[in-house]
């Protein structure tokens, strides 16, 4: 493969990425991208924010072997990389950090994000918390009966959460809603987006951000099992869990990179949210990608178990990295996602986040197909305490 050098300039993945937003944006991305830049090179910028990983987040993450759910299916060995154990529960608040930083270092005093499972907004609400921040964070109203106890813990932690009541009231909804938040308060707001989507600087910003999972992996696993694993497999909404255990594992040839989208109730039912595999090239939020669009470019709703993972765009680096067979993407049901979830808690005693039940589903699928002396590592981005109400709701459970 090529040397890996992207973003360009101009913030674009081949032909994916850009930036397409309204005029009145341009000003406050420039000073972003000029921002970001002078920070990430800024010796004392990193160290900052390396040392909240370390002491606030509580990086690095473990990977931790699944021994018994690995003997139980007889084929490759399934690694977990342990984003469930940061503070705050999952891999959001790796960017969080970053952002806020950056945030307080262009004299911001006001943040504003926008949540679907509610990590993005609980990591938001805690990074304002910890620099003494306003924090706005918007969300579909379906997300916020669906994920009622992440809402609480942004409350607690000091933030307004705003219902969004248009469109299909979930993710995509809310990100319009924070982008017409951000042209109004251009002067004292900086916008923390959660994922690696947006118009330039955002999606390459996210990734350095995230990066962090896939760098701490390369050191870890040849420490853990000697080598590299032959597969590393992540899920996929916008996809920032994924670039950031992807990312750092480009340049390895061998190792193989999966994404696994949200199939929904299977992809011929129209209810799913697989943007790479049944998407078309549009714009969406700023940048160009593939989207879950009809023949007059709407944007369709979408559907998954996950609200994570309920997005009809996904990040322009997921899409150069199909488009150039460095990534595959592949699609989990509902239904898959569940058992994998239940299956994990009862053999592992670790109850994943819904979003990752997809990738672990996936592996497990794959895990009996190869030898045993393969090593799949999957990104368990979060953990699935927020997902309490959905899980008993599926098993028809009042809690």
């Amino acid at each position: 493969m090529k040397p890996y050098d992207f973003p360009d300039a101009t913030g674009h993945f081949g032909p994916y990425g850009g930036v397409f937003v309204a005029e009145t944006l341009m000003h406050a991305l420039d000073e972003l991208r000029v921002a970001y830049s002078a920070c990430w090179q800024d010796p004392a910028f990193v160290q900052a924010y390396r040392y909240e990983l370390k002491h606030f987040v509580g990086r690095p993450s473990p990977v931790y072997h699944a021994s018994r759910w690995s003997e139980k299916l007889g084929g490759a060995q399934i690694w977990f990389k342990r984003e469930d154990l940061n503070h705050t529960g999952a891999h959001k608040i790796n960017n969080c950090i970053g952002q806020a930083l950056l945030a307080r270092q262009m004299g911001k005093p006001r943040v504003i994000a926008e949540t679907g499972a509610g990590q993005h907004g609980v990591a938001t609400a805690t990074v304002a918390a910890r620099y003494g921040m306003e924090c706005v964070v918007y969300m579909g109203s379906e997300d916020i009966r669906r994920q009622a106890s992440n809402v609480y813990r942004m409350k607690l932690l000091g933030a307004t959460v705003v219902p969004v009541e248009s469109g299909s009231r979930t993710l995509k909804d809310a990100l319009n809603e924070a982008m017409r938040d951000w042209v109004a308060n251009i002067e004292n707001t900086f916008y923390i987006i959660g994922t690696v989507a947006g118009p330039h600087p955002y999606p390459q910003m996210v990734r350095d951000f995230q990066a962090i999972i896939g760098q701490e992996c390369i050191t870890q696993m040849p420490e853990v099992v000697g080598r590299q694993p032959d597969v590393v497999v992540a899920s996929v909404g916008g996809g920032s869990n994924a670039m950031g255990i992807f990312h750092p594992y480009i340049g390895f040839d061998d190792v193989q990179l999966v994404g696994v989208e949200a199939a929904g109730e299977g992809m011929d039912s129209g209810r799913h949210a697989a943007s790479l595999a049944a998407g078309q090239v549009g714009v969406l939020h700023g940048n160009r990608t593939y989207v879950m669009q009809n023949e007059d470019g709407q944007v369709q709703e979408t559907h998954s178990v996950s609200a994570g993972l309920d997005y009809p765009g996904v990040g322009p680096e997921h899409a150069w990295l199909m488009d150039s067979k460095r990534a595959t993407y592949v699609g989990i049901t509902d239904e898959e996602a569940l058992a994998a979830f239940h299956d994990c808690c009862r053999t592992e005693g670790i109850i994943p986040a819904l979003e990752s039940a997809h990738a672990i589903a996936h592996a497990v699928k794959i895990a009996p197909t190869m030898s045993k002396d393969k090593v799949i590592l999957v990104n368990l981005s979060g953990r699935g305490d927020k997902d309490m109400h959905t899980v008993a709701e599926r098993a028809g459970i009042v809690l």
